[in-house]
């Protein structure tokens, strides 16, 4: 991923959580807030301790950075995207993942093209 393309100070952070706004299933939740004047968009992620070892954290953060790599294309610009991760992550595959943000990305309408 770009570096332009990271969240990664805390106040960018604050910034999304209070503006913007959440939808949520099991697995993750999706904060986004709209950016007018960004041609790209931003997203940060956000893996609790409570999930598991940092193995498990750091495979969690690779599956996600790989959905929107995969994703890439049918993302919604000018928007900042913060992604929590919940408990049942911790056991899923990256094809689940996928299939997980998916679903909260749809009902939530930041696809620009439903597969």
């Amino acid at each position: 991923m770009n570096k332009r393309h990271r969240i990664k100070k805390n106040k960018e952070f604050q910034e999304v959580f209070r503006n913007g706004e959440s939808f949520a299933n099991r697995q993750f939740v999706i904060y986004y807030l709209e950016k007018p004047g960004q041609d790209f968009y931003r997203f940060g992620l956000s893996v609790s301790k409570k999930i598991g070892n940092a193995v498990t954290r750091n495979r969690i953060k690779r599956y996600v950075r790989e959905v929107f790599h995969e994703l890439d294309d049918e993302i919604k610009t000018s928007y900042d995207y913060v992604i929590i991760a919940r408990k049942p992550t911790s056991s899923m595959t990256v094809h689940e993942v996928k299939s997980s943000l998916m679903h909260v990305m749809k009902r939530s309408k930041l696809l620009n093209v439903s597969r």
